[in-house]
């Protein structure tokens, strides 16, 4: 996709942008309606935590399944079914009778959001093939995602106030069309030259991973943080995860490649995504209801009140972004956290009376932080993957986000929850505790960036480098040595055995090419201990003469030339497939 036009290429990234605005804007819309939400559908506190939580923990179980999905089917087609997906389940939200049909209805959504954030974030790294204007497309891509969730109060309490809760859905509609027509005329269709096997095991140990964590810290309040089921929630939680590990690093194309996160600067960036994300739905969460049920504000009046932290977003989001290219991910990730912890200590100890510019202070700091937060994290995470897997990469860094808003929601809000007494399915929107925890969360950025973007961080990213670019050169030439011995006949691979056994050929030479040990369906290739070897033998096989080509490509030679021309791309991009770019 290099030789698209400039235009063409920022046409590209307009419409993935449209898809983000949407995913992004249903993230925090929804927040501004919970109150409205619990008087018409009569919804309990863990009711308005599902309302929310839904719609993240599909998000957050589905997205790597939805990046490998692009790379394996073609990134428009499997876009564009995620657009249908999300479009009707907007539709259908708009329409639920009731709140257990408005939760299964925001599942819907979320089936078509797991295919359209990291889908997209791979159109556009495999688009802009230069680093430097890729850092660019990907700056302005997390400005998108800050500007999308820090507007989804104001627009929701507009809509809430001027039509219904319902209407906070209307809005996906038009722009989910629009987007899914011209993906349909501008984005070109592509593919991973070689995608991930599915793993039908991995994704069954995340989904129960997420959903048994999640559910039993919203449900706690009400049963018992110790009662049997909680704890039994947090044990299979528990166990999942330590199977899921072990599981997915024995397997050759994981679900979730474990050896990525060796790098610093991606292990860091996936803890940043969960701790940002989780202060934000925190916040919004909180602030919310403080507004409207403590303060007594109209819906309008509340999102017009937090409108400081959507306006601080959009001015720092691409600043951020050009921060990333011009001077790497450190900067941009130090201010967030200092911010964003600064703005939630100021949060500690609201009350009825705490003064409007006090808060309208905190906000900016909160809108500061997050605005900075977003480009190194998409940055980092994306460039520090092979760029034939970055489908995969997208997938993992917005799975951190929506794992970090699921858990936000759950946690904060149970314990804001667990501090009214006797008061079974309410939440206190001044809790201190709900706050000092989102003060944490910011705390973690501010320190998990520090040590992310080191000297030593760079280097565990470089060695890990080296590991899998080695690792992808000898996976290729297995495959090869596989699909070519699957291609031969049985009577040739009977015939090649016959000569081995009779001494046939330079017995020095050792075993001949595409010999086999082992027998029936499990039979497996033999290499030749020389590349030079095997010219006449593959012909003597009864292999075709025009599959010598094939044979060189799964020869020792073969795989060490394509091993150096792996590394002679190193992080420029241009190969398109197998590079792995060191974050800066």
């Amino acid at each position: 996709m290099s030789d698209l036009t400039r235009g063409r290429r920022l046409l590209v990234l307009a419409i993935c942008c449209m898809s983000l605005f949407i995913v992004g804007l249903d993230n925090t819309i929804v927040n501004v309606a919970l109150p409205s939400l619990r008087r018409d559908l009569h919804a309990s506190a863990s009711g308005l935590q599902w309302t929310i939580d839904a719609y993240t923990l599909v998000l957050a179980s589905l997205l790597m399944l939805g990046g490998s999905t692009g790379d394996r089917l073609g990134r428009r087609r499997v876009f564009q079914t995620g657009l249908v997906l999300f479009t009707l389940g907007s539709l259908l939200c708009s329409l639920a009778p009731s709140l257990t049909w408005l939760i299964a209805f925001r599942m819907v959504q979320a089936v078509g959001g797991s295919m359209l954030n990291p889908v997209a974030m791979s159109i556009i790294s495999n688009t802009f093939t230069d680093s430097r204007e890729r850092a660019r497309a990907i700056g302005v891509w997390g400005a998108v995602i800050g500007v999308s969730m820090a507007l989804g109060p104001v627009l929701g309490g507009t809509l809430v106030e001027s039509v219904s809760w319902r209407a906070i859905f209307w809005v996906n509609v038009p722009v989910g069309v629009a987007a899914l027509v011209l993906a349909g005329l501008f984005v070109p269709e592509s593919r991973a030259a070689r995608a991930r096997r599915f793993d039908p095991v991995g994704q069954a140990l995340v989904i129960a991973v997420l959903a048994a964590l999640t559910y039993g810290i919203i449900e706690a309040p009400s049963a018992g943080w110790l009662a049997a089921r909680t704890l039994a929630l947090f044990a299979v939680s528990a166990v999942g995860a330590a199977v899921l590990v072990r599981y997915e690093g024995r397997r050759a194309e994981p679900l979730l490649d474990v050896r990525f996160f060796r790098a610093a600067p991606f292990a860091g960036a996936t803890g940043i995504a969960v701790f940002a994300f989780a202060a934000l739905a925190g916040f919004l969460f909180l602030n919310t209801l403080y507004l409207q049920e403590v303060r007594g504000y109209s819906p309008l009046l509340a999102g017009i009140t937090t409108l400081p932290m959507a306006g601080m977003t959009v001015v720092s989001a691409p600043i951020a972004g050009r921060l990333v290219a011009s001077r790497g991910a450190r900067t941009p990730l130090l201010i967030a956290g200092v911010t964003m912890t600064a703005g939630s200590v100021m949060l500690t100890g609201l009350g009825v009376s705490t003064s409007i510019p006090w808060l309208v202070s905190a906000y900016v700091l909160v809108g500061l932080g997050f605005g900075m937060v977003n480009a190194p994290i998409t940055n980092t995470a994306v460039t520090g993957m092979p760029q034939s897997q970055a489908g995969v990469a997208a997938g993992i860094a917005s799975t951190s986000r929506q794992v970090g808003q699921s858990l936000g929601v759950a946690v904060i809000g149970s314990l804001a929850a667990a501090r009214v007494a006797g008061r079974a399915g309410v939440v206190d929107p001044t809790s201190a505790v709900g706050w000092w925890t989102i003060v944490l969360c910011g705390a973690g950025v501010l320190l998990l960036g520090a040590a992310s973007t080191g000297t030593w961080a760079r280097g565990t990213a470089q060695r890990t480098a080296a590991r899998l670019a080695a690792g992808a050169a000898g996976a290729a030439g297995s495959v090869a040595d596989a699909d070519a011995d699957a291609r031969r006949t049985p009577a040739a691979r009977d015939a090649a055995s016959a000569r081995q056994t009779e001494g046939d050929g330079p017995a020095a030479a050792g075993p001949r090419p595409g010999d086999t040990q082992g027998g029936g369906r499990h039979r497996r290739p033999v290499r030749p201990a020389a590349a030079g070897v095997g010219g006449s033998d593959e012909r003597r096989a009864g292999r075709p003469v025009g599959r010598q080509g094939a044979f060189r490509r799964r020869s020792g030679v073969g795989r060490a030339g394509a091993a150096a021309r792996s590394r002679s791309h190193g992080s420029s991009g241009q190969d398109g497939h197998d590079e792995f770019a060191p974050t800066r």
